[in-house]
């Protein structure tokens, strides 16, 4: 599986579907299934959950498993283990940035929710690796830029481990100016 996409405004468009996002983070988080098991997970019917799955193929998000399945069950994999944006490319639309983070904070939201309600039930070892902290520091803009490419970085040189007490581990940058400043002529 390659490491990372980064789409066009056509795939951004198509990756701010909700759903379609979900279906994404199953595939990567969860691996190869079909688009019956999908709408289970997703509390869907199979003919929505099909036209969500094409239009993730048709965009390089996704690509069929050929190594599973019959003529009866396609079963479909992530084509990549993320996706990266980069909106100073030509063309792209703020609306569609917009949507396109809209959907990602939203399911980012749902998924920290889970994570905190499971808490009390993990294994000791696990509750207290994790961290939902914050920090505000005053930045000029290329220091921001600096310190967020760091931080990628950082996560991409971490390697998953092979180890029997390994676990599926999430880590969402989140990087922003705070909201509710006054932009203008300072």
């Amino acid at each position: 599986m390659a490491s990372s996409i980064t789409p066009d405004i056509a795939g951004l468009r198509a990756l701010s579907h909700p759903v379609r996002l979900r279906i994404l983070t199953l595939l990567r988080g969860e691996g190869p299934a079909t688009a019956t098991t999908l709408a289970q997970r997703l509390a869907l019917n199979t003919g929505a959950t099909s036209y969500h799955l094409r239009q993730l193929a048709q965009h390089g998000f996704i690509e069929e498993d050929t190594e599973r399945g019959n003529a009866r069950d396609r079963w479909w994999r992530a084509a990549h283990s993320s996706t990266r944006t980069d909106f100073r490319e030509k063309g792209v639309v703020d609306s569609d940035v917009e949507a396109y983070l809209t959907a990602v904070a939203l399911l980012y939201a749902d998924r920290m929710r889970a994570a905190v309600s499971e808490m009390p039930f993990l294994p000791e070892e696990w509750r207290t690796v994790g961290t939902l902290s914050d920090w505000e520091l005053s930045l000029t803009p290329a220091q921001a830029e600096a310190l967020v490419r760091t931080l990628a970085r950082t996560l991409e040189e971490a390697e998953d481990s092979d180890d029997d007490a390994a676990a599926p581990f999430v880590v969402n940058l989140n990087a922003f100016p705070r909201p509710g400043q006054q932009w203008g002529e300072q």
